[in-house]
């Protein structure tokens, strides 16, 4: 009978949202009523088991669960209802460096941490030297870690956590920290782990790593599991989920056609409510639309794919020469890639007060897997000076499915060859 590292049984989680913080005080006093706050479901009795030995990913969107299963897992959270049952020591790669104390050095801090996971001293004494050549980050090792880039108290932080020698390594997108050499030295040592039959619950954007190192997937939707089995068949039900298609798999529609809805393009997506919004006035972007090659609304966009951004915007006032624009960006801030219609040489001349146009950009996506946020613009030059009609920066997210990453942003579509010569 194969033995079980982690049975998850039942598991709901139940998160009380509350209109303003006086309120969450009041109820933990037991001074308020049901009806002053919300209940949000993030985990809806979900069960599954993972053996020993054995890798599991779990996937899903944004807001599935994912996180709160993990945290739940290894005590960061209690869950509301069910049972969970660990076997072995766990190492987990989630919020890196949580523990560190900013003001002590990192060797101070490896051995804190180290403490923190139960080892004495002389164990971590013996783990020394693996963590710092792993992180690699110098003499700063001897120096308070408020002193650190971000990349060096990562790579630390993933240094410890990674060189514990645990039985059970959960990790949650910690891959992709650092540079891509580090990257490649993280990727490594995780297979390594899986080499020497270590159990790995891993959690990860990049479908492809999931395909390559998972022996089972699991589906998380809206905080249900919606499915789980082998990699290749749970990975096509996530990119009907990601493409808004999850109700197709009982019904065998096609949904949310963008030429047979009457509704405002914008109403098809979730918006930023917290989106950096300016400009002049003199024109407004009353909607926008992202449609993908099947002529769907969705922010999830297939690599490889062609797709569609309109944008549609109202002028106030006569305006000569206006420029609509879209814009990539990253999560962190990083713009990518976007273009304009005055780089495109598709401009309209002068658009007249009460007049409506709509921008419409096609195009294929070669960005890499992962998260993006969409900007859109309208503006122009009035006598040689920039003038912003309207921004919304950061309007709504967009998701880009991939089952092959390449290093960067973009993927260069080689067609690569190896060939012996001698």
């Amino acid at each position: 009978m194969e033995e079980i590292a982690i049975r998850a049984e039942e598991i709901c989680k139940v998160y009380k949202l509350y209109n303003r913080p006086t309120e969450r005080l009041l109820d933990a006093l037991g001074l308020i009523r049901k009806n002053r706050f919300q209940e949000h479901m993030a985990l809806d009795h979900v069960s599954f088991e993972v053996k020993k030995g054995e890798t599991v990913g779990i996937i899903g969107t944004n807001g599935s669960g994912k996180s709160t299963i993990l945290k739940i897992i290894t005590g960061v959270l209690n869950p509301t209802k069910g049972n969970i049952t660990v076997e072995g020591r766990i190492s987990a790669l989630l919020e890196l460096g949580a523990g560190f104390n900013m003001e002590y050095t990192g060797i101070e801090n490896v051995y804190l941490n180290g403490m923190m996971m139960g080892f004495s001293r002389e164990e971590m004494d013996e783990r020394l030297e693996g963590i710092l050549s792993f992180a690699d980050i110098g003499n700063f090792v001897n120096q308070p870690c408020k002193t650190y880039s971000s990349g060096m108290f990562v790579r630390l932080a993933f240094a410890v956590a990674i060189n514990i020698d645990p039985e059970i390594l959960i990790v949650d997108e910690a891959l992709s920290v650092g540079d891509v050499f580090f990257q490649a030295k993280c990727y490594k040592k995780f297979e390594d782990f899986k080499a020497q039959g270590k159990t790995i619950l891993f959690v990860s954007h990049d479908i492809s790593s999931v395909a390559k190192y998972c022996d089972r997937v699991i589906l998380l939707n809206k905080g249900n599991k919606l499915s789980e089995g082998e990699p290749k068949e749970t990975i096509e039900l996530y990119k009907k989920v990601l493409l808004k298609q999850e109700q197709n798999i009982k019904s065998g529609q096609v949904l949310g056609k963008a030429e047979s809805s009457q509704a405002a393009w914008k109403s098809n997506y979730v918006l930023n409510s917290g989106v950096n919004e300016y400009g002049t006035g003199e024109a407004e972007i009353i909607d926008f639309a992202l449609i993908d090659e099947y002529g769907s609304y969705t922010n999830c966009i297939q690599k490889g794919t062609s797709f569609t951004i309109k944008s549609k915007v109202a002028f106030h006032k006569k305006i000569i020469d206006p420029i609509f624009t879209y814009t990539f960006k990253t999560v962190s801030g990083t713009s990518v890639t976007g273009t304009n219609t005055m780089y495109e040489n598709a401009g309209i001349g002068t658009a007249d007060q009460g007049e409506i146009y709509v921008a419409t950009f096609c195009q294929n996506m070669d960005l890499q897997g992962g998260e993006y946020l969409l900007s859109l613009s309208c503006t122009g030059y009035v006598g040689g000076e920039f003038r912003a009609y309207h921004r919304l920066y950061d309007i709504c997210s967009v998701t880009v499915i991939s089952d092959k990453n390449t290093v960067g942003f973009f993927d260069m579509n080689s067609k690569t060859t190896v060939e012996r010569i001698q």
